[in-house]
C-alpha cells in the first residue's frame, strides 16, 4: 500500500500506483477530492504530453501546484491517465 501525506494528512492511499520517473501516479478515485483545487498551471513534457496541475489544501493550509496529471498523455506515457502524482513536500510512501 503506497500513502501520500502532506500536513498531518493522509491525502492518497492505494495499492494500484503506476511508478513513472521515481513517482508514484495514484488513481483519482485514490485521492481525497476534498483536498484537491484545480490550478491553471502546465508543464510539458517531450514524451508524456502536458501536465495540468492541482494545488492541495488541508487545514485551510495550500500548497499550490503540488499534484500533478495528464489528461492526455501522448500514447508512451497511456498508463498514467486518469492517475495523479505529488511534489512540493508530499510524503510518498
Amino acid at each position: 500500500m503506497v500513502e501520500a501525506r502532506w500536513n498531518g494528512h493522509t491525502i492518497a492511499t492505494s495499492d494500484d500506483t503506476v511508478v513513472v520517473e521515481g513517482n508514484h501516479y495514484f488513481p483519482l478515485s485514490a485521492v481525497d477530492p476534498a483536498v484537491l483545487r484545480p490550478s491553471a498551471k502546465t508543464s510539458g513534457c517531450p514524451w508524456k504530453g502536458t501536465a495540468s496541475y492541482y494545488s492541495l489544501v488541508v487545514d485551510g493550509k495550500e500548497n499550490s501546484d503540488a499534484a500533478w496529471y495528464y489528461p492526455d498523455p501522448k500514447s508512451g506515457a497511456a498508463q498514467i491517465k486518469g492517475r495523479v502524482a505529488f511534489w512540493k513536500g508530499v510524503d510518498v510512501r
